[in-house]
């Protein structure tokens, strides 16, 4: 159960529509992951400081169960992410940093119970 969240300080209006359906079908095939357990939030305008310059940028947190808990996973699923967030923002990757977080089965709560016993 992958979840994205994008954080810009791009006003909405400079966001692609569609933006969080093209990120989660993107993350879908980058982690190897159904859509349907994708979660995407996507928020913009945000005061922001990127490299110590508060010219537009960009992070992306990508935290999921069992895909993002090596460097060798993160350097490929890196490069795909850059090429899809360059290409829908507009903007260079010096100005895009991804952080990714590998998550236990433990930490993720749904349908009333979390996903070890689902």
């Amino acid at each position: 159960m992958p979840f994205l969240e994008l954080d810009t300080n791009l006003p909405a209006g400079r966001l692609p529509p569609g933006l969080a359906q093209e990120l989660c079908a993107a993350a879908a095939d980058i982690l190897g992951k159904p859509a349907e357990r994708v979660n995407v939030t996507v928020r913009s305008g945000l005061p922001m400081v990127l490299a110590g310059s508060g010219e537009p940028c960009a992070q992306l947190l990508v935290s999921s169960i069992g895909v993002v808990g090596s460097a060798e996973q993160n350097q490929r699923h890196s490069a795909r992410f850059f090429d899809v967030l360059t290409a829908q923002l507009g903007l260079g990757p010096e100005r895009i940093v991804i952080r990714f977080y590998p998550l236990e089965p433990w930490q993720i709560g749904k349908n009333r119970t979390v996903m070890t016993f689902l």
